[in-house]
């Protein structure tokens, strides 16, 4: 059923009214095809119909399979090189150093809208190439979130498929994993350093909790918000970061214009923001 552009409206300022991701009028054919989806499930027959289920006391069952409908969760292992490299050969000496000076010997890190985990395990699996030289005796805490339940699962099970490995260079893939008929099951060592909860980004109450992280990871999610939803986001982030913390976002987004209390450090390949 094509959706007309009063309940478009209805739908996405719902949407982002609860988590500031914004839909323009060039993507009402995405929103229409994925709420038929749920329209279909919850049998109801109008756009009208279905915005009332959600406001009524079934909407909060209903809403998380709208989420996991309308986000996006493309991801795979060791997805930026260079700010991996980045993360291996200077941001972990420098933060070690500068932690181990103020008597801390602990490691946190947040992968935001971590969909499958692929980032989240990356980073646990770079870190625990270091555990027998710089993070010797060191506590290591990796935090996944996002607001789709579904894909938190999956991440929380550690079994992948071929398209999330196809990146990783081999010497992880044969130490971390197990293969079986196309499956590959990633360790229990990798597994303990990571937890992965469900967050809306967009949840002033839920975000003045994520404290004290000396890196955050949030790659391609802020593309779906609009200006003031991203800005709301960010400052967050900041709050959240370590004064002496490094901000990473996709290669192909920027903070220009978004917030000017970070500075731009750049690496071969790449950027990340500090405070």
């Amino acid at each position: 059923m094509a959706i007309s552009d009063k309940d478009f409206e209805h739908i996405r300022d719902y949407i982002y009214n609860l988590c500031g991701i914004y839909f323009p009028a060039v993507k009402k054919y995405f929103v229409e095809s994925r709420l038929a989806r749920r329209m279909e499930a919850t049998g109801t027959t109008t756009h009208d119909e279905y915005h009332r289920l959600l406001n009524s006391a079934r909407g909060t069952t209903e809403l998380k399979f709208l989420m996991d409908e309308i986000t996006t969760n493309e991801t795979y292992f060791f997805r930026n090189p260079p700010q991996l490299a980045a993360l291996e050969t200077r941001l972990i000496p420098e933060l070690v150093e500068t932690k181990a000076k103020m008597g801390f010997r602990k490691l946190r890190i947040w992968s935001a809208a971590s969909s499958s985990g692929e980032e989240a395990y990356t980073l646990a699996m770079v870190l625990l190439e270091k555990r027998s030289s710089l993070l010797k005796d060191w506590i290591i805490e990796i935090v996944g979130t996002d607001i789709n339940e579904t894909v938190l699962a999956q991440a929380r099970e550690g079994v992948f498929n071929a398209y999330s490995v196809r990146n990783m260079p081999e010497p992880y893939r044969r130490k971390y994993f197990k293969e079986d008929s196309g499956r590959f099951m990633l360790s229990a060592e990798v597994k303990r350093l990571v937890t992965f909860n469900k967050l809306n980004l967009y949840e002033d109450s839920k975000m003045i909790f994520m404290k004290s992280f000396d890196i955050i990871f949030c790659a391609n999610a802020l593309i779906y918000f609009d200006q003031a939803s991203k800005a709301k986001v960010v400052q967050h982030f900041y709050n959240n970061l370590q004064a002496y913390g490094y901000f990473f976002v996709g290669q192909s987004e920027s903070l220009h214009g978004v917030n000017d209390k970070f500075k731009t450090v750049h690496f071969p390949g790449g950027f990340a923001y500090k405070k």
